[in-house]
């Protein structure tokens, strides 16, 4: 579930924010006047976003920025001269700010988040190559140890894990080792 963490100095500023953005459709948004709040939240979640200003009580925005967790954006509120100052590609909302813009923005890094994460957390395919590694030793396995197809494939999988390879490798191992025997 994506989080909406909005940092301003002023708490009442972070409090209307998050009100049109609840008002928007965003259902889990927060608002802090300090950075370790912010960041105490953020840690409490998988992914989202984070809107702050230029200076914190107690923090710049680029040190939050750079503590933020893997799954998390920062988009940076402040004047066109403040933003135009900033160093490195920082995404950015000028003030005076415009709702449409503040929506638009938050949609459209959450929905790149939510992609990024659940393709970065799908198991990679493996190629045919390193599927007929696995097939073979599971087969050498069931011929010489009499297992069934599961058992094989679990002691593939036990001995991956008992050695930190992967299941590849092991199998690749367990087929260099029963081919030397003969």
């Amino acid at each position: 579930m994506s989080v909406i963490v909005v940092v301003l100095p002023k708490l009442e500023d972070a409090k209307k924010i998050r009100k049109i953005l609840l008002g928007h459709g965003f259902s889990h948004v927060f608002a802090y006047s300090s950075a370790a709040l912010a960041l105490q939240e953020v840690n409490e979640h998988d992914c989202g976003l984070v809107i702050s200003s230029f200076r914190l009580k107690d923090m710049h925005y680029k040190e939050l920025s750079e503590n933020l967790p893997k799954y998390f954006e920062f988009v940076l509120m402040g004047s066109a001269e403040v933003i135009g100052g900033t160093e490195g590609d920082v995404l950015s909302l000028t003030i005076p700010l415009k709702v449409h813009d503040l929506v638009n923005t938050a949609n459209m890094v959450i929905q790149q988040l939510e992609k990024r994460m659940e393709r970065e957390k799908r198991p990679k395919r493996r190629s045919e190559r390193e599927q007929n590694y696995i097939r073979n030793a599971k087969f050498l396995l069931m011929e010489r140890n009499h297992l069934t197809e599961e058992e094989a494939y679990r002691y593939i999988q036990k001995c991956s894990m008992d050695n930190g390879t992967n299941m590849v490798e092991t199998a690749q191992m367990i087929l260099t080792l029963m081919y030397d025997e003969i």
